[in-house]
């Protein structure tokens, strides 16, 4: 079963790490006309007719280029230009959480590697200004991929695992077989998904998935399988989803980043997500991977 959110990196491109640092061949590229461009304003891109909107050079305008790579033989950058440009027309230009439905389709996911790398380095770019050592102003390097200062001190795009994880009670593919899912308080009535959370420093991946799922909702886990892993550039994360075997089944709701969870059996999430009553996570995000997982199959209704 190929699942949901393999959909957004089954055909990555080559970053050509190499070649960031070639004045000529980087020309080269930018001369190319079949080259394809996408321009960022901040963390924003302006979709067109329905679809990612790439242009080529010439219709690119002034900024820091930054070199993506190469995919299908031809060579990708961004330009990352001032954040201005998005304010001042607001409804055109669009965050990356707005654009996933433009990537949901077969032939869109094709570049959405492409849209995560090139969002992923703008949001890094528009937030890190200042060396965190010395204070100085950081300027950009590598096409993009590095930003240094006047000291010499070089700093690099950060990614900050985040565990996900279905939690489950009871034998595995039994009818009795239960996953737990939560709300946050300020989600839609019927809406529920997976729980999450960051990895704290020191910590192993799995221990993060005990921590959180503790916290959250008061339930002991033991057994934590690793099931796969999803970019997720909103702003700078890395979902690595688990399934997480619970011991102990009470759920006390910390009330703050949780509202409610419930425990589902499959018999249940199906009823009531074929009712409306239950509303799953989109069809791109690891999450929905994880519960069509643990269901065995694709469900009905998403956000």
């Amino acid at each position: 079963m190929r699942y949901p959110h393999e959909r957004l990196a089954a055909n990555p491109h080559d970053r050509i790490a190499e070649h960031r640092t070639d004045d000529a061949w980087l020309a080269e590229r930018w001369a190319d006309p079949h080259t394809r461009v996408l321009v960022v304003s901040g963390t924003r891109i302006r979709p067109r007719d329905g679809r990612i909107d790439w242009v080529g050079p010439a219709e690119a305008p002034d900024g820091l280029r930054v070199l993506l790579g190469e995919h299908h033989g031809h060579a990708y950058f961004a330009v990352v230009v001032d954040a201005a440009l998005s304010k001042a027309a607001q409804g055109e230009w669009t965050p990356l959480r707005g654009l996933l439905p433009y990537l949901a389709g077969e032939g869109a996911a094709d570049v959405a590697p492409l849209v995560f790398h090139a969002l992923g380095l703008a949001e890094w770019l528009f937030v890190t200004r200042y060396c965190p050592r010395c204070a100085d102003p950081l300027h950009p390097r590598r096409s993009g991929h590095e930003l240094v200062c006047g000291n010499g001190h070089t700093q690099f795009p950060r990614t900050d695992p985040a565990v996900i994880m279905i939690v489950t009670s009871g034998e595995p593919g039994s009818a009795d077989e239960r996953c737990l899912l939560g709300r946050q308080a300020v989600w839609p009535a019927g809406r529920y998904s997976t729980l999450a959370g960051f990895c704290e420093p020191g910590e192993t991946l799995e221990d993060a998935v005990r921590r959180e799922v503790r916290e959250e909702v008061g339930v002991r886990v033991g057994a934590v399988d690793y099931f796969g892993n999803q970019p997720w550039p909103l702003p700078a994360s890395l979902m690595l989803g688990f399934v997480a075997h619970a011991e102990t089944t009470e759920v006390t709701v910390d009330e703050d980043e949780i509202e409610e969870a419930r425990w589902f059996t499959r018999a249940e999430m199906r009823e009531q997500a074929e009712a409306g009553t239950l509303v799953l996570p989109g069809g791109v995000s690891i999450s929905r991977s994880l519960v069509e997982h643990w269901y065995g199959g694709p469900l009905p209704g998403q956000w």
